[in-house]
């Protein structure tokens, strides 16, 4: 099961329904290859450190590179600092994998558009795999969805996280959720900034 990978085509299956801000997504695809990564036992936590065990290949380059960047020696890295570190850029790398390895393809578009066409999913054993999980509302993709901004959380959806009470699972989704307000209030200081400069140059 690759978490990173199905997150990433959901994403771009329902680019069109939603707008997506790549630097919530990089964060969330940092936070599912952490949960890969504790799945192929390639990393274990405690409390909120990555401790990392012995590296094995996952055969997945994107979770490999994971695997490889993890801070192998004392102090150990926490995990809202591995997101941070990680996720920079990671949207577009699985954008970028997925066009690779053939999992999407670009759309059909103006022969003489000046920005390239986005890539969509094409039909696939794996993107049928990421439909399944992400229609049933499998509880930490749909979780992962949330953060991303590509899934409004429904009282249902509330439902569905209370039952994540494994602590590894609830550590990395607590770190997520901070990491995204951080930057959720970067942006907002930022924009407040352009307006007031806005003003400024405008006389006001």
């Amino acid at each position: 099961m690759n978490t990173a990978r199905d997150l990433a085509i959901v994403t771009l299956d329902t680019a069109s329904d939603h707008a997506v801000e790549q630097g919530d997504l990089s964060l969330a695809l940092a936070a599912a290859e952490m949960f890969d990564l504790l799945d192929a036992h390639a990393l274990v936590l405690d409390g909120d450190l990555i401790t990392p065990s012995a590296q094995a290949p996952t055969g997945d380059r994107l979770l490999d590179e994971a695997a490889s960047a993890l801070v192998r020696q004392e102090p150990y890295e926490s995990v809202e600092d591995w997101l941070w570190r990680r996720g920079r850029g990671l949207s577009a790398a699985y954008v970028e994998d997925l066009e690779r390895v053939g999992l999407t393809a670009r759309a059909p578009g103006p022969r003489f558009a000046l920005r390239a066409a986005p890539s969509v999913p094409v039909d696939s054993a794996a993107r049928r795999q990421a439909d399944e999980r992400w229609t049933s509302g499998e509880p930490v993709l749909a979780a992962l969805g949330t953060a991303a901004g590509i899934r409004d959380e429904s009282g249902e959806d509330a439902e569905e996280a209370e039952k994540l009470t494994d602590e590894t699972v609830t550590t990395v989704l607590a770190a997520l959720g901070n990491a995204v307000m951080e930057l959720e209030a970067v942006r907002q200081r930022r924009a407040i900034e352009d307006a007031a400069f806005d003003n400024v140059w405008r006389g006001y």
